[in-house]
């Protein structure tokens, strides 16, 4: 069974390999695809690093791990990207999909949810400060918890981190932190 994971990746970090580990551990996942997003429809009106950056870091970020791979189908589909669209792209008649708590919450909210219900297996990454009992009243689907730690980091923590100045060298991996630098993402504009 294959697990897809979509997101902004900007930047790929810890918890996102972590949410993807216990996917593969705890679901019996043969393959945890991330997904990089192309035009996310969540993210209009916000400043998003270009698609090319975030794939490559993405790629980065797996590297080394044999039952990690990365797709890059959102990033090359025009227009804005929707959780169904991927979700119908992929051969397999039943996926898992790995959310984050804070964005499964919203599941009703997608376009077509659904039709993506009926195909998928929600798998919840916990977050900090988002409970459990609201994401499962929201969706009224069986999800499963992934058994990890909540850990508290975001792309835009990240990102304000290293426009102010600050390390993240322990939360991304290196070669992410190696082409954040090399590229001179998310730095304050001169």
């Amino acid at each position: 069974m294959r697990a897809i994971f979509g997101g902004t990746f900007d930047p790929p970090h810890f918890a996102h390999l972590a949410a993807g580990e216990a996917a593969h551990d705890q679901l019996s996942v043969d393959m945890v695809t991330f997904i990089p997003a192309g035009r996310p429809w969540q993210k209009a009106g916000r400043s998003v690093s270009a698609a090319h950056h975030r794939l490559r870091m993405t790629e980065l970020a797996v590297e080394g791990v044999e039952y990690f791979t990365v797709d890059d189908r959102e990033v090359h589909r025009d227009g804005w990207t929707v959780t169904i669209d991927t979700v119908e792209s992929f051969a397999e008649e039943r996926i898992v999909l790995i959310v984050g708590a804070d964005a499964a919450g919203g599941i009703p909210t997608w376009h077509r949810s659904n039709e993506l219900l009926e195909r998928v297996q929600i798998a919840v990454v916990p977050r900090p400060g988002v409970e459990r009992e609201d994401v499962e009243n929201a969706v009224r689907r069986e999800i499963a918890w992934l058994d990890m730690p909540p850990i508290d980091l975001s792309g835009t923590m990240l990102r304000r981190h290293v426009s102010e100045g600050r390390s993240i060298r322990f939360l991304v991996p290196k070669p992410v932190l190696d082409y954040v630098t090399e590229h001179n993402l998310y730095q304050k504009p001169s």
